[in-house]
């Protein structure tokens, strides 16, 4: 299956991308994108637990399962004042 994956702040900087087509197996989690994520950088495995997930918009657990066509985003902490 093929989903949109976008990349935002830190998760764009450590991937040297912000948006691209990704191909994954099916039956795929969100989990799964963090998986290709680490692969590709190491660095990736210390934010795991800080990074979100929106699919298609919606915020969504690392256990959702994605569909062909999903727009993945990988958004990182938020503060502000």
């Amino acid at each position: 299956m093929r989903i949109k994956l976008k990349l935002f702040s830190i998760a764009r900087d450590l991937a040297g991308f912000g948006e691209e087509v990704v191909e994954l197996p099916p039956n795929s989690t969100a989990d799964a994108v963090m998986n290709i994520l680490a692969e590709r950088n190491a660095e990736f495995r210390k934010w795991k637990t800080s990074l979100r997930f929106a699919v298609n918009y919606e915020y969504v657990s690392h256990s959702h399962q994605l569909r062909d066509g999903d727009e993945v985003a990988v958004i990182p902490p938020v503060s502000g004042g």
